[in-house]
């Protein structure tokens, strides 16, 4: 078996760093040197206070330490990193464009009193399982060793789970509501229309050509010249493998 240094590097990019990000962000909470309630999302800190980072902290704090934090980790670690490694297999621009997307749906949709939610950490969480459960609606999973199920509904469990643990559901209805919104744009209109709303911009091509994160085959833009070629794949256009 691997030990757990070589596991953590095998792990695609985005996903080991948005985990990364979620763990270490809950470990300076704990330890008192980051403030959490200056890590919500509050628009009138944003816009009268000029708090901007609110709007990227907001995705980071998934909680303090306790079992829902465990299960959102896990489920980043587990079904994020399957998501990249599967379907977004040499694909790290268009995973992070699905990110990005759902990053600024959340952000949108916080708007609405009815859906507001200052923490979008657990609905981005809830995206990411959403995503995977459509992608891989057959597959086989086991919930703690008592009950085996198909994926497709494993987003709807981790709702009862919330339910369970005495969490609100509104934050994976956000997640789930989002997810579907880009499952939709992304590939049941693709496959219905011939027409792609949500294809990934040029310019995070560019992010992940100018700092080499993971690979991108047949990307429309080229990395530097200079340096390493390290995952030089990147030519052509970008379309998803599975349509």
């Amino acid at each position: 078996m691997s030990s757990p240094a070589e596991y953590y590097k095998s792990l695609p990019p985005i996903s080991k760093a948005y985990g990364t990000l979620c763990f270490f962000t809950t470990v300076l909470v704990r330890l008192e040197i980051l403030n959490r309630s200056f890590l919500y999302l509050d628009y009138p800190s944003v816009f009268k206070k000029f708090e901007v980072w609110r709007l990227f902290t907001s995705f980071f704090f998934l909680g303090p330490f306790s079992i829902n934090f465990g299960i959102r980790l896990l489920m980043i670690a587990r079904y994020g990193v399957m998501l990249e490694k599967g379907v977004f297999d040499k694909r790290t621009a268009d995973f992070l464009w699905m990110m990005i997307f759902g990053a600024i749906s959340l952000l949108v949709v916080s708007v609405i009193p009815l859906f507001n939610t200052y923490a979008l950490g657990i609905p981005m969480v809830s995206m990411l399982v959403y995503v995977w459960s459509r992608e891989n609606p057959n597959a086989q999973i086991n919930i703690y060793g008592l009950v085996q199920l198909r994926a497709f509904y494993l987003p709807w469990v981790m709702l009862l789970l919330d339910m369970i643990f005495g969490s609100s559901l509104k934050p994976g209805l956000v997640g789930i509501m989002v997810g579907h919104l880009y499952y939709f744009f992304s590939v049941l209109h693709p496959l219905a229309t011939g027409k792609n709303y949500l294809k990934t911009p040029k310019w995070v091509h560019k992010i992940v050509a100018r700092f080499r994160i993971g690979m991108q085959a047949n990307a429309p833009v080229r990395p530097p010249a200079n340096g390493n070629a390290g995952t030089g794949a990147f030519r052509g256009r970008s379309y998803r493998l599975n349509q």
